[in-house]
């Protein structure tokens, strides 16, 4: 958030700068009472805008639920500075003179000239809060209710009576194997015999096991009676919650627009004279600078401090002609345009498959656990494999890397490469399917963008994929990927182990990292989200500069940005040469640190550091989705490709896996019948190897075990680590179309 959205830093020297006066000749800081059956209120706060010029005077509008803020009364006619929803918003009194007004994550700290006036404006406030609130209900009760919300409403009680019917079955036959187990009850209160008794007592031990069953089934259907009615009774809620949302979001928008439309009219005026000082960053991002006519709002930008690193803040200034280098190599704003193969761009829509786990569990009742089939209604169709290979849809971030010249630039590229990879993930709750041992998936773009991609299954137990790409524009990178999980209850924890290792041809910079933890919440109840957590740090083999990432997880406390994503670039010795800000799934930015300075303590008592930098660079934006996506499993455009058939692939390749294909045709059942007969042969060529070893074992003979057929281990000269590289063989395989070294694993 930008400092105008940021608390003072109480305590500190630039907060206890106390107000000045209203200069001579102008208005009054006081504000005069509305006239009577007025809905606007005006006058002069003292507004919170940044460290450097602590409390600045401005002139405030309360209008229709809305306060508005001006530098002068003149600016009314042209340019708002910034407005706030008082309908969501929170009003608070810290002292005083002190009102804090809280909107959704916006945050102003206002203070006024007395206490009397302070009283004035809460009052206003309030009151116009209380106004805006009543009307938006009015709004909401006043709509009919549609066509499809009365037809959806039936639908919902049609499914409720549904499961009260399932309810009262379950209470029958609950009465009826508990009226059955009281009569042996009572028939083995006169037992006499020794061996009559022994029968009576199997039969009650029978029916107190189908009491017990039944009992669970009720429970089960209890379940999902109660948590369909929570969702229903709360459905209403959510979607006025998220209208308002939406309101708040327009008129942010619509506030940075004029802002940026008042800013480059001024720019135009001035063009012959100082056209060299105005800098429009790359769209989307809200930034508009120009030196000596910014908007205070868009000066300066703070961060919180992260954990176990430097607590700092940067403060963004104008650019000024000794620091035009600070641009990031190349424009890295798209893809280049280069003519490339016709790919598909969908797939056959999701079916919409009801799930209940009761029916799922109760016919597995006597069976093995490791028996037990997962049905394909959790998975989409891709493998973990096609997963992998999505790490390259920004690729074009490595090509732009490899041409630059300066090491601590690359970096910032390298390490928006890393984040750029969860921004598929946030849609995606389904799991991909586990791949089959020697399984295999070939990314071959070299044509298009100049780059082939190989990954192979290695290890089933514990389940590990290797990953080999090479680049014609100059780079090459490979990873060895073991998923470690751990069930929490509410939320899975799913931890990527093992190291990721991108080495440029030209300079030979060699870069190692390691993904973060991604959690998959609400796994019981409700809907389902994922969330990425952890530190990432980035290093330079060749000449030790790191980058420490930081990803925050969500919390619904905290007044960040969700998904926020902040970094520090370092050379060598130490020193912060870059801050990359941003989230996983939509942008980073890298700033240019200019000078750094200590500053005050921050909240926990940490010293924090601040950077003074120039304005940010976008480094990485996500793509859009795909039109219709919310029916194609949120599958990026990349993704849409990855299970496109194509010629001359392995035999072993993922796109020829039957139940992944038929899944994706919407044959369901079939899929599922058809995953668990190769899951079947995977455990018997298991078995068929382990007795191959006991045999060699007794006879005292080696056995080397299962072998990988395109990577071989070797130990990591820079990490010390062994695992899993390419030995070479498959794109010569492929060219000569010999696969008879392949594996039938289908």
């Amino acid at each position: 958030a930008s400092c105008e959205e940021g608390a003072p830093p109480w305590g500190s020297l630039a907060a206890d700068r106390t107000p000045s006066p209203p200069p001579p000749g102008s208005a009054s800081a006081s504000t005069a009472a509305p006239a009577p059956g007025s809905d606007t209120y005006k006058g002069w706060l003292f507004k919170w805008t940044n460290y450097l010029k602590g409390y600045q005077r401005r002139w405030f509008v309360l209008s229709n639920g809305l306060l508005s803020y001006y530098r002068t009364q003149a600016e009314m006619a042209h340019t708002c500075r910034g407005t706030i929803n008082l309908a969501t918003a929170h009003i608070d009194t810290e002292d005083a003179c002190n009102i804090v007004l809280s909107s959704g994550g916006r945050t102003y700290h206002l203070k006024a000239s007395t206490e009397v006036e302070r009283q004035r404006w809460v009052t206003a406030l309030e009151l116009a809060k209380a106004k805006a609130i009543r009307m938006m209900n009015d709004q909401s009760d006043e709509e009919p209710t549609s066509q499809s919300d009365r037809s959806e409403i039936q639908g919902t009680l049609k499914i409720l009576v549904s499961k009260l019917d399932d309810l009262s079955t379950c209470n029958d036959l609950i009465a009826k194997h508990g009226a059955a187990l009281q009569r042996s009850l009572s028939e083995l209160e006169g037992l006499k015999v020794p061996l009559e008794g022994g029968e009576k007592i199997k039969a009650v031990n029978e029916r107190a096991t189908l009491f017990r069953i039944t009992s669970n089934a009720m429970i089960n259907a209890c379940r999902d009676f109660l948590d369909l009615a929570e969702t229903h009774s709360r459905r209403w809620q959510r979607a006025l919650q998220y209208e308002r949302e939406q309101r708040t979001h327009l008129e942010e928008t619509i506030e940075q627009l004029a802002k940026q439309h008042n800013s480059l009219e001024r720019a135009w005026r001035e063009a012959p004279t100082h056209v060299s000082n105005f800098t429009v960053s790359p769209a989307g991002s809200g930034r508009v600078n120009k030196e000596e006519a910014s908007d205070e709002d868009e000066d300066t930008e703070y961060f919180d401090a992260m954990e176990d690193s430097p607590a700092f803040i940067t403060v963004t200034t104008s650019e000024s002609t000794q620091h035009r280098s600070a641009n990031i190599c190349n424009d890295v704003s798209g893809k280049e345009l280069q003519p490339r193969r016709q790919r598909r761009t969908r797939i056959p829509d999701k079916p919409n498959y009801s799930l209940n786990l009761w029916s799922i569990m109760k016919n597995c009742i006597g069976k093995e656990l490791s028996k037990i089939p997962m049905p394909v209604n959790f998975n989409e169709p891709l493998s973990m494999l096609q997963r992998l290979s999505e790490d390259l849809e920004y690729h074009e971030l490595l090509d732009k890397a490899a041409r630059c010249e300066s090491s601590l630039e690359q970096m910032c590229l390298v390490a928006a490469f890393s984040v750029s990879s969860y921004s598929t993930t946030v849609h995606r709750t389904a799991k991909p399917f586990n791949p089959l041992l020697g399984e295999t998936y070939e990314l071959d773009r070299l044509e298009e963008f100049g780059y082939r991609s190989l990954c192979e299954q290695v290890s089933h137990h514990p389940p590990a994929a290797a990953h080999h790409v090479i680049s014609q524009r100059g780079w090459t990178l490979w990873q060895e990927i073991t998923i470690a999980s751990k069930f929490r209850g509410k939320y899975l924890s799913i931890m990527p182990l093992g190291a990721i290792h991108l080495q440029f041809h030209s300079s030979g910079n060699h870069y190692v990292w390691r993904k973060v933890t991604s959690t998959v919440h609400n796994i019981i109840v409700g809907k389902l989200w994922i969330d990425q957590s952890g530190d990432i740090e980035i290093v330079n083999h060749k000449t030790k500069e790191t980058c420490q990432l930081k990803f925050s997880p969500y919390s619904y406390f905290s007044r960040d940005v969700p998904r926020k994503v902040t970094g520090v670039v370092a050379d060598s010795g130490g020193q912060a040469h870059y801050i990359l800000s941003g989230t996983w799934d939509d942008k980073i930015e890298s700033s240019k640190i200019i000078q750094s300075s200590r500053g005050g303590s921050g909240s926990e008592g940490k010293q924090k550091t601040v950077y003074q930098t120039l304005s940010p660079k976008l480094l990485w934006k996500k793509y859009p989705l795909p039109e219709n996506a919310e029916n194609m499993y949120y599958f990026s455009a990349l993704a849409l490709t990855l299970n496109e058939l194509e010629e001359d692939v392995a035999l072993t390749d993922s796109r020829l896996r039957p139940d992944q294909r038929l899944m994706e045709d919407g044959r369901w059942d079939e899929a599922n019948a058809e995953k668990q007969r190769l899951e079947e042969k995977q455990r018997a060529a298991r078995r068929k190897r382990e007795a191959e070893a006991t045999d060699a074992l007794d006879e005292g003979r080696e056995y080397e075990g299962y072998q990988p057929l395109w990577f071989h281990q070797r130990r990591n000269s820079v990490t010390g680590e062994t695992n899993f590289v390419y030995k070479g063989g498959y794109w010569e395989a492929k060219e000569q179309q010999d696969w008879s070294m392949c594996p039938d694993i289908y």
